[in-house]
């Protein structure tokens, strides 16, 4: 049985359906612990299920690397198996990411290495594609560059805002998250062998 620690920031849908397939008995994992840059609204998700919560704000602490420390600390008193960033809007420091990887993994809303950065949705559709999509990466120290778990096209559709792509594409995030965490949990995947090649 896999434990995770789900880091977010906002509204925690993808938190959500984690929570909601691990009340499943056959479902190899379970959330054991949510964290956030704030007080986020998915933490909502969290006490709903019973889960604990954390939140560290960066503007509490005097630099980024302290800030790193405090969430490190946080979420190594859990001793997770897997730590996943569900639209964590904060760039981890190194020394945290060379802690947790390459158990450390993060959805993306967009068919990476197309669009990575804050604003996947926005700039697939600022660019004039046609499709995008969503992935599921290991954490490494580039802006969403990591190595690729799973990733699938979703169509832009003429008319396209950037709230309805994203819409179309949070179901697909979280259908590939939802797969990933098995895969990884039945040993499918290698999140070792996938970091190293």
């Amino acid at each position: 049985m896999l434990s995770l620690v789900v880091l977010i920031s906002g509204g925690g849908s993808n938190l959500r359906s984690l929570l909601e397939a691990s009340e499943d008995a056959e479902f190899p994992a379970r959330v054991v612990a949510v964290g956030a840059d704030r007080d986020a609204d998915g933490f909502e998700h969290a006490e709903h299920f019973g889960i604990p919560t954390f939140a560290a704000a960066l503007s509490s602490f005097p630099d980024r690397e302290s800030w790193g420390d405090a969430i490190l600390e946080q979420i190594q008193a859990w001793t997770p198996d897997l730590v996943i960033l569900s639209g964590f809007m904060k760039l981890l420091p190194p020394r945290v990411i060379a802690a947790l990887s390459p158990n450390l993994i993060n959805t993306h809303p967009a068919y990476l290495p197309e669009f990575p950065g804050a604003h996947g949705v926005r700039d697939a559709l600022a660019a004039g594609a046609t499709e995008t999509g969503a992935s599921i990466i290991i954490v490494d120290n580039g802006i969403d560059a990591g190595p690729i778990i799973a990733q699938r096209r979703v169509l832009v559709l003429p008319g396209d805002t950037e709230a309805t792509l994203h819409e179309r594409i949070k179901p697909v995030e979280r259908e590939l998250l939802l797969q990933a965490v098995l895969d990884v949990a039945n040993g499918a995947v290698s999140l070792e062998k996938l970091a190293r090649a």
